[in-house]
């Protein structure tokens, strides 16, 4: 399992490796105007690392990577919703400055995650790379879920003016399902949420930066 799960890691970290080298490239290359168009430089491969990652809540359930369901459920739906459902469905918001910043943010964390992950299953430990794993989140974390919020912000006149996924259901039902609304309420559990993480990683943090932990790990 170990050998699955490092190909695993490895495939995540070229993946989103391509994308931040990419995205920095860009905006070396052709500054502010290359903002505009991240989703549809980079919005495929994007896509395609997010899905993957569902494999890691059968990781959890199977026992084969050691981590809560919950917090890692909720992080990872967390990102589908908005990827796919604000973003990929509406054309006007994926030229949005938000976008490049919500990518620039969410690859950053994943770089440097799953480096740590490859080299931990292959058991290899640096003291300086566990200690960013486990603290980047601090400053990139919160800055991240503004910008969800700010994406969904963003998206809810074209939700509203097009009424994708806004459904009515015929007689007898007579029941109005408008998402506009089912997005404000979810802009309200964004932060909920984000409580919650954010408690689960720092305890994660606290565990992993210990002084016993480290002096375990060193020995």
């Amino acid at each position: 399992m170990n050998t699955y799960l490092f190909i695993y890691y490895l495939i995540q970290f070229c993946g989103h490796s391509w994308i931040f080298t990419n995205m920095i490239i860009r905006f070396l290359s052709f500054g502010k105007d290359s903002l505009a168009d991240t989703f549809y430089s980079i919005g495929l491969v994007m896509r395609l690392c997010q899905s993957l990652s569902i494999l890691e809540l059968l990781h959890i359930l199977v026992g084969i990577e050691e981590n809560r369901f919950l917090p890692r459920f909720l992080q990872i739906t967390e990102r589908i919703i908005i990827l796919f459902v604000v973003i990929t469905s509406q054309e006007e918001v994926q030229g949005k400055y938000v976008v490049c910043i919500l990518f620039f943010l969410w690859n950053l964390l994943d770089v440097v995650r799953y480096t740590y992950c490859m080299l931990s299953v292959s058991g290899t430990y640096y003291g300086a790379l566990t200690w960013l794993n486990y603290t980047l989140w601090i400053p990139v974390y919160p800055l991240s879920i503004l910008a969800k919020a700010f994406a969904i912000y963003e998206s809810l006149p074209y939700f509203e003016s097009f009424g994708t996924y806004s459904i009515k259901l015929p007689f007898p039902v007579a029941l109005s399902i408008y998402f506009p609304y089912i997005l404000k309420l979810y802009l309200a559990m964004l932060f909920v949420g984000m409580y919650f993480i954010t408690t689960y990683l720092c305890s994660e943090r606290k565990a992993h930066l210990g002084a016993s932990y480290i002096k375990e790990k060193r020995s």
